[in-house]
């Protein structure tokens, strides 16, 4: 069987020195739960990865052995990544590029973002490094403060993009610095929208390094700049509650993340569809899929499992989420005994957001859960671990 987040654990503690019970202690999990993941019984949580990278003092993508360079690269080059990188060294010496004309510039940034959101996410980076350039050189071309402040909204919501293209290819490193620039531009772009996205897009990668009162505090901060009732305060403010519920799960707080959920249903109960402001995604679909993953993180997996598998998600909730939904679902229904509905889920998410599933670490643990939990192989199985590139 291929080397699973488990053995990778299990490698580094006996680099540290330490025993299964010093690794539980340092990462406040029980025992039992070491073991398990380390035997490949269990699924490495994210919660639990992030802990243990902490506890171990290594990053979290060494653990789950990414980025998949090798499945990557089937796909050939990855087209913009050097030159996304090359930015990100500029920092706040990026070399412009003559910009065309803003509704060019416009619709290069929609292209962006729709790929991103259909799962094209290789597309989405293509489209990045040219774009940044360009509006750099129209921030320089800018002829009053007007045009200015729109060519920093642009880069602003560019930026988010490259930070979730970032994510999703697996070069999680990098989203430190993209967030450095987000950050930079929001101050110029004369919208709290775009600074209350950058703290909640930075709580997230918080969360990956075991920090999770920092991201709380931080998505509190950016709840407050959210505190209006127009259209776009409502929806940046139930994002950021959906944000905080993930956060207060991950840090093992149930009633608080049950709370934000509250919180986030008064605003979606209205809506009649997913709303796209600030690239948000907000809506009655997205709390749903939220409270089936806060329940899977710090509550009762079965619940999570059963609630999500029922759930009939919107036609406009875009791919990532819902390939998202069911990787989750997958893990809820392993997690509770049922490998063969969490391979069904596994091909649910597979059908809807093949590119995402394909690189998300949580699916290879969840494929080599089922493995160890199901007694002969089967074909179907077998045939998933083939197209995912795991071996088993």
């Amino acid at each position: 069987m291929g080397e699973h987040v488990g053995q990778r654990i299990a490698a580094e503690r006996k680099i540290a020195g330490l025993s299964q019970r010093q690794l539980a202690d340092r990462a406040a999990y029980s025992l039992s739960m070491v073991k398990a993941v380390e035997q490949g019984r269990e699924p490495a949580s994210p919660g639990f990865i992030s802990a243990a990278a902490k506890a171990l003092r290594v990053d979290a993508d060494r653990l789950q052995g990414t980025p998949y360079v090798e499945t990557l690269e089937e796909g050939g080059p990855i087209e913009g990544l050097v030159e996304l990188r090359a930015i990100l060294a500029e920092g706040s010496f990026v070399l412009p590029t003559e910009p065309p004309a803003a509704t060019e510039l416009a619709a290069s940034l929609a292209a962006a973002e729709n790929a991103l959101r259909r799962d094209k996410t290789r597309q989405a980076l293509a489209l990045l490094p040219l774009l940044i350039r360009q509006l750099h050189g129209a921030i320089h071309a800018a002829r009053d403060d007007e045009q200015r402040v729109a060519a920093y909204r642009m880069l602003c919501a560019a930026y988010i993009v490259a930070e979730g293209a970032c994510v999703r290819l697996g070069y999680s490193s990098m989203t430190a610095l993209v967030l450095d620039r987000l950050d930079s531009a929001a101050q110029n772009a004369n919208d709290p929208g775009y600074l209350v996205r950058s703290l909640m897009k930075r709580s997230r990668l918080l969360m990956a390094h075991d920090s999770t009162d920092v991201a709380m505090a931080l998505v509190d901060r950016g709840l407050a700049m959210a505190a209006g009732g127009s259209d776009a305060e409502l929806v940046l403010r139930g994002y950021g509650y959906l944000r905080g519920a993930i956060v207060s799960a991950r840090g093992r707080r149930l009633d608080r993340a049950n709370e934000y959920l509250t919180e986030a249903r008064a605003i979606a109960s209205p809506m009649r569809s997913e709303s796209n402001l600030y690239t948000t995604d907000f809506g009655p679909g997205n709390v749903e899929i939220h409270a089936c993953a806060v329940e899977l993180e710090a509550g009762d997996p079965g619940k999570a499992a059963r609630d999500g598998a029922a759930l009939a998600l919107p036609s406009d909730v875009p791919a990532p989420r819902a390939g998202h939904h069911w990787q989750d679902n997958a893990r809820a229904w392993l997690m509770t005994g049922k490998p063969d509905k969490a391979l069904i889920a596994l091909n649910k998410a597979r059908t809807v957001a093949p590119q995402q599933t394909r690189l998300h670490p949580s699916v290879r643990e969840t494929v080599h859960g089922i493995a160890q939990a199901q007694r002969r192989q089967s074909d179907s199985l077998l045939g998933f671990a083939t197209w995912l590139g795991a071996a088993l």
